[in-house]
């Protein structure tokens, strides 16, 4: 009636290169998302993981809810460390809640030139 038929596209017409083309932007998608979201990612979880392998009775830590504490035993093969958060106050921090190590920086002090 008014309605006329509509015809399909023939798909052996457009071939392997027709269906690469129509995935090609979602592979560019895909690209750019592994290379500014999920490698950082991934590599700064792997620095993390180190850094709680590398503790050292003395470091100075902060804990994930913010508490500034200096480690006083690393229980080795266990989850656990002590660590004080005050003259005399002791407490036990698993690992995983350790959120960074504070570095003590060194002075950049030249030494002043002769002449």
């Amino acid at each position: 009636m008014f309605i006329s038929p509509a015809y399909a596209q023939d798909a052996a017409a457009g071939g392997a290169t027709a269906m690469l083309m129509q995935f090609a932007p979602l592979i560019l998608i895909f690209i750019v998302f592994y290379f500014i979201l999920i490698r950082p990612q991934q590599r700064k979880m792997k620095d993390h993981r180190d850094m709680l392998v590398q503790l050292k009775r003395g470091d100075r830590i902060v804990t994930g809810g913010g508490l500034v504490a200096t480690i006083t035993r690393v229980k080795e093969g266990s989850d656990e460390i002590e660590a004080e958060i005050a003259p005399g106050v002791k407490v036990t921090v698993v690992r995983g809640t350790i959120g960074s190590v504070i570095r003590p920086q060194a002075a950049n002090d030249a030494a002043p030139a002769k002449g």
